[in-house]
């Protein structure tokens, strides 16, 4: 079927809500990166469209997929982005095409997409574990990094950067400026519940 028909409605109304459900329920909720969310709606919906039109043209899943592959080669490899996102980048493309493609109920449908965004949900939760952020910082007190001197190192890095610092590993050794690039995972403070997660992956330099 490639009309608009009533069965299209309800299935595009399922699937936007299922998608809109997953990124801002889910993913903006912990990271609020609202740019990234809205990117994922509309990937969804697009997606959506184009395999629910071309099913009538003997569409199959595996097509599905390999559409959704082309269209990751064309436009995601211009700019990295994290495990995260394309875990649910790739979730947003499993709605959409079980959403447009599936041979099942309605009802069938709206409970599986709740599964999946429920999953998520619990996942990205504090129920499976403390959530870390991590700063890339460059350190230039050079003698801290021995291991001998970890528990030093953490302490001052806890002093100087006022961050909650559990974790540290050494990224690069830089021995001409005395300096190392330290990969710092950290417990981000929570002031009224209310307390927004500090961005991942910025880098500061540490003054003297």
């Amino acid at each position: 079927m490639t009309e608009l028909d009533i069965a299209f409605v309800i299935r595009f109304i399922v699937n936007i809500f299922s998608i809109s459900a997953l990124c801002y329920g889910c993913y903006y909720r912990v990271s609020k990166n609202a740019s990234v969310a809205g990117a994922f709606v509309l990937f969804g919906v697009g997606v959506f469209i184009i395999t629910h039109l071309l099913h009538g043209v003997d569409m199959s899943m595996e097509f599905a997929f390999g559409l959704f592959a082309v269209f990751t080669m064309l436009r995601y490899r211009t700019e990295s982005i994290s495990i995260k996102e394309m875990t649910y980048l790739f979730l947003v493309t499993a709605i959409a095409l079980l959403t447009s493609v599936g041979q099942m109920s309605t009802v069938d449908l709206i409970t599986l997409n709740l599964i999946i965004c429920v999953i998520a949900l619990v996942i990205d939760s504090r129920l499976i574990g403390n959530k870390y952020c991590t700063q890339s910082v460059c350190y230039e007190r050079i003698e801290n990094i021995k291991p001998e001197n970890r528990d030093n190192l953490i302490a001052d890095l806890k002093l100087r950067t006022g961050l909650n610092v559990v974790e540290v590993e050494i990224e690069q050794i830089d021995f001409l400026r005395d300096t190392a690039q330290l990969n710092v995972s950290y417990l981000p403070y929570e002031q009224n519940n209310s307390l927004s997660q500090v961005k991942s992956s910025h880098k500061v330099d540490v003054p003297s």
